[in-house]
């Protein structure tokens, strides 16, 4: 009874207070279904479930023909991924008509600006506000419920009544489940008695990997060119049905933050028009009004640029539309006490992000027409601009890795990039290029997109990277949000060659495939190959070994019945596979894009032999990474995609404290991700048990920052050291005789007087005497291989990496270990990007990948992480190399 009394009491002074209103004086029709009906609470008092969200809309559909719920994918975990669409009666009977309507409108070839104006005077703005990409940032799906309520439900309200008449509301209500659901679990298994402020309690502060990532822990804001993820990938096609002319992806920050909306920061990228960087303006100005009418602090312009294309906020602007980033103080929770003192409630972070929704609304209503021209206007200029610049289209050669060239092609496809095929061979620019080869031309309404994913180099602008060199001189922060370099044929490491002309010859659209299909050609008496060097051939290789093929493979390049083979080539003989391996070899041809070739003899006209001592069998390895901390969870997740999802093969994730106690015996592979102080979780115990592993036979690959701990005295797996900042040595001076000894006892120690005779002496001055590299942003630079060792097969002379951070390694000495690939020289070195000048001369001729044997093992280090984001598509064969071709020149027997 006593228990009960006391919860009465707590309840009392909350019923006696003012019932919250999210927007004051607004009345609603009791015909449209409220939180409380459906959900069992008001808005703000609990998280909504990805479950509950779902009831809701589907409540919300059944009330009213205003509103419908669309599916557009599911998730990993299985969960849906919808978005709903909201306005008028009449708007709602022609969501056919107004998708048409639009797609006129994006493509002004066929639309002449007569028939765009007439179009544009009938149409509604197209408005799709998109929430909760990060699973932990809680609010926003809250946020869009209550939007979606309001305009439905309230009366007499001529703003709603404005929105509804002018604008097609499109909303992803959430586009993260897996990772919602991942936060709300942690949250309701921490928290306690009541909502906790404290910034340190355990129901805010997230074990690993926290509930911002999807199921592959994939940070899914940066995932829009790549779209390796269901949620982004499926996302991107739903926008290209309806082409909004507004886009606004919803976010939480730090919660000592208040809210921040556009103007974005700088730099922009220079293929944003400047009539999309003013509308910003537009709907920036519209925020403050009603954020300055209810006493809602915020903020633009200081951080969140637009530079980067990857990002929700930035993707749907290469398409024409006013893209943006909210950004709201994070509660985590149901309360927080910020450093103020002040706190910070659920629902008024749901608040937050509802207001600044009807004011976006709002303001696509008032300037409908404004965004339907411009729209058009974006898409036709951009047309023109491709029909006029010098570089009139980029061929894709099908190439060595032919493979990446058809992902890239497909991905473009998906992009909503017309990209043609060459039913034939065809010349440009003096050039010849292959059946197959792709052409991507520039007088098409992608245009400016084209050029910003295609394009080597996409440059900031001179003042900001003026202002950026002088921060770095004051040891400021930088203001580069994220990477500056992200061309996808240098990524993907093949070529996109720019042409002056348009090619002529026999050309067909090609699809949104990322894998087409190979073939089997002939039927062997004695032996399968297949060419080393492509994604596809990876592919099969994982196949095949999952179906217990025996494989072997080629340490040397061998030229047979006039065909060359490279360096790791796949030899499959008759005499040691099943029956049908033909059957087999069809099948796998067919689904994983390979090519394999017959052959009748095991002679062969130049190069190594079946049986000699340089073809060795790769056996079916047991891989396994570290998972948990202090591994980077979205470094970790992009490897287990790549591995498990790309390219088809299982991983075992161990958790990094239980290496200490697995019986890694089991494994024949381990990796180590990107991650901060792993000699601390491993302990002394973890550490002896991995060398011992290595040591009898095992392959241990490291990417990234777990370099470094391989490096560490008392580890010493790899023999290289991270190098401090290299400063020129100065001209040696006369030594001063040391300073006299104080003349008092505690008087203060002197040292000689120096005159500082310029603005650089003071310079040098302040720096710290040992400092490591000044950290790099993300760049992409080059980097040369040796053509003779096992783990460079199949690949070719050069690579690009990304390179981010402050981590610069000394090259492994002979006696070691071996520098398969190193960074190129200082004046071929940057491919794309914004690098300091400092890190550019310093980083030339450093190891990007190091390869030292270990007893009978191997130790691999990739000083760069080569599955970064999983669109580092270019390093996959030397990743493939060390985890399959590795254990095949460890000294182990099989398992």
């Amino acid at each position: 009874m006593r228990t009960v009394f006391c919860l009465i009491a707590l309840a009392l002074p909350l019923a006696a207070q003012k019932p919250f209103q999210f927007w004051p004086g607004a009345t609603y029709d009791p015909a449209i279904p409220t939180h409380r009906k459906v959900l069992g609470y008001e808005p703000g008092e609990r998280i909504t479930t990805h479950d509950g969200i779902l009831r809701y809309l589907n409540a919300l559909a059944s009330a009213t023909p205003r509103f419908k719920v669309f599916e557009y994918g599911e998730t990993w975990e299985g969960r849906k991924l919808v978005y709903a669409a909201l306005g008028s009666e009449a708007n709602m009977r022609r969501l056919p008509e107004i998708r048409a309507a639009i797609g006129r409108l994006a493509d002004p070839r066929r639309t002449p600006a007569p028939e765009a104006r007439k179009l544009a005077a009938d149409l509604p703005a197209v408005v799709w506000l998109a929430y909760g990409v990060h699973g932990n940032e809680i609010s926003s799906p809250d946020a869009a419920l209550l939007t979606c309520y309001h305009l439905l439900a309230a009366r007499n309200d001529k703003m709603a009544d404005l929105i509804l008449a002018n604008v097609l509301l499109l909303v992803t209500p959430i586009q993260n489940p897996d990772g919602r659901e991942r936060f709300i679990h942690h949250f309701e298994q921490n928290r306690g008695l009541e909502p906790d402020a404290s910034p340190a309690a355990a129901e805010r502060n997230e074990a690993w990997p926290g509930g911002r990532s999807n199921h592959y822990l994939f940070d899914m804001n940066r995932d829009w060119i790549a779209l390796t993820q269901p949620e982004i990938r499926d996302q991107v096609k739903a926008l290209l049905e309806w082409y909004p002319q507004v886009f606004v992806d919803l976010h939480e920050m730090g919660g000592d933050n208040t809210y921040f909306f556009a103007p974005d920061a700088d730099p922009f990228n220079p293929h944003l028009t400047r009539e999309q960087r003013e509308s910003l303006g537009l709907f920036g100005k519209n925020n403050a009004r009603w954020f300055d009418r209810f006493g809602i602090d915020y903020f633009t312009r200081d951080v969140f640029d637009a530079f980067y294309p990857g990002y929700g906020a930035s993707w749907p602007a290469y398409h024409g539309a006013i893209a943006m980033t909210y950004e709201q103080a994070s509660v985590r929770g149901m309360v927080v006490r910020k450093s103020n003192g002040n706190l910070l409630h659920f629902r008024d972070s749901v608040r937050h992000h509802f207001v600044a929704s009807l004011s976006t609304a709002e303001t696509a209503a008032r300037n409908r027409q404004k965004l339907l021209d411009g729209f058009y206007r974006y898409r036709a200029t951009a047309i023109e601009e491709g029909a006029n610049e010098p570089v009139k289209e980029y061929v894709l050669p099908r190439g060595r890795d032919f493979a990446a060239t058809d992902k890239l092609a497909g991905l473009l496809v998906r992009h909503g990039v017309e990209v043609a095929r060459a039913r034939a061979p065809f010349h440009n620019g003096g050039r010849e290029f292959p059946a197959g080869s792709y052409v991507v031309r520039l007088a098409q309404p992608a245009k400016r997109l084209v050029r910003t994913l295609l394009d080597p180099v996409v440059a900031m602008d001179a003042p900001f990277l003026a202002a950026e060199e002088d921060r770095r001189r004051s040891s400021r922060s930088s203001e580069i949000y994220d990477v500056t370099a992200w061309s996808l044929p240098l990524m993907f490491n093949v070529e996109a060659v720019p042409c002056a002309q348009v090619s002529q010859g026999q050309f067909h659209p090609a699809t949104g495939d990322l894998i087409l299909p190979g073939e089997v050609h002939g039927k062997a008496a004695v032996a399968y190959l297949v060419p080393w060097g492509s994604a596809a051939a990876g592919r099969l290789l994982a196949a095949a070994l999952r179906q217990e093929l025996r494989v072997l493979s080629s340490d040397r390049p061998l030229t047979l019945n006039g065909t060359k083979y490279p360096s790791g080539s796949l030899i499959f003989k008759l005499s040691e596979n099943p029956p049908d391996l033909h059957e087999r070899l069809v099948a796998l041809a067919g689904s994983t894009g390979a090519n394999v070739d017959a052959t009748a003899t095991g002679w062969v006209d130049e190069g190594v032999n079946f049986g000699s001592r340089w073809v060795v069998q790769v056996r079916r390895p047991s891989i396994a990474m570290a998972w948990d901390a202090p591994v980077s969870s979205s470094a970790a997740g992009a490897t287990r995609y790549v591995l498990e999802r790309q390219f088809g093969y299982p991983v075992t994730a161990i958790r990094t404290q239980h290496l200490s106690k697995a019986d890694l015996g089991k494994f024949h592979v381990l990796i180590l991700p990107p991650g901060g102080n792993y000699a601390q979780v491993l302990g002394p115990a973890g550490i002896r048990r991995v060398k011992e592993w290595v040591s009898t036979g095992g392959t241990l690959v490291a990417t990234g920052e777990a370099v470094s701990f391989l490096a560490e005295k008392g580890v010493e797996l790899l023999a290289v050291a991270q190098e401090n900042l290299y400063t020129e040595a100065e001209p040696k001076k006369p030594e001063m005789p040391a300073s006299p000894a104080p003349a008092e006892p505690g008087a203060p120690a002197r040292i000689p007087g120096k005159v500082l005779a310029s603005e650089s002496d003071f310079r040098k001055a302040i720096q710290p005497e040992k400092a490591p590299p000044d950290g790099v942003a993300g760049v992409l630079v080059r980097a040369r291989l040796d053509p003779d060792h096992w783990i460079t097969a199949g690949v070719g002379e050069t690579v690009t990496a990304l390179v981010a951070g402050r981590s610069i390694y000394s090259p492994i000495r002979l006696d070691k270990g071996v520098n398969a690939a190193y960074f190129d020289a200082p004046d071929k070195l940057l491919a794309s990007g914004y690098l300091w000048e400092e890190n550019r001369k310093q980083l030339a001729f450093k190891p990007l990948l190091i390869v030292q044997p270990e007893g009978r093992g191997n130790v691999v280090g990739f000083t760069a992480d080569p599955t970064f984001r999983a669109y580092m598509d270019g390093l996959n064969m030397l990743f493939l190399n060390a985890l399959f071709r590795g254990p095949a020149h460890a000294r182990r027997s099989g398992l």
